[in-house]
């Protein structure tokens, strides 16, 4: 990890709400913003921002969401997701997340990841494939 890795970087993101990232289940005028695909956007931005302050062999893992999805999106609005980091604890990393539509305010949350090493990673998750069979 380097230096930068500081509670207080933030980073903010517009993602158009494309159909893939919408519900299906209420027919196709009720297409809004599903909360799995929301929790996988701010997932994915918060890995990106740590991403550049990780060294090469780093990456990161999702350990925790609390998440308060407060507001509809409609299908082809944009919304705006701000990750800030809340608290770097060893390898422990601790995001806020809030996010908005044109109209309102969506969600705002919490976030935790775990900076890995990729190759020790893998060699446990073989070691745990192994075991299982």
């Amino acid at each position: 990890m380097k230096s930068t890795l500081i509670a207080g970087v933030t980073t903010t993101v517009a993602i158009e709400i494309d159909r893939d990232r919408t519900i299906d289940f209420m027919g196709d005028e009720c297409r809004v913003y599903a909360t799995p695909n929301l929790v996988r956007d701010i997932e994915m931005t918060c890995r990106e921002l740590l991403l550049e302050h990780l060294d090469a062999g780093e990456d990161s893992v999702g350990s925790r969401v609390e998440l308060d999805h407060t507001a509809p999106t409609l299908l082809g609005m944009k919304v705006e997701l701000t990750v800030t980091i809340s608290s770097v604890e060893g390898r422990a990393v601790s995001f806020e997340i809030t996010g908005k539509d044109p109209v309102d305010a969506i969600c705002r949350g919490k976030h935790n990841r775990f900076v890995v090493d990729v190759a020790k990673t893998a060699e446990r998750l073989k070691a745990k494939a192994a075991k299982a069979g």
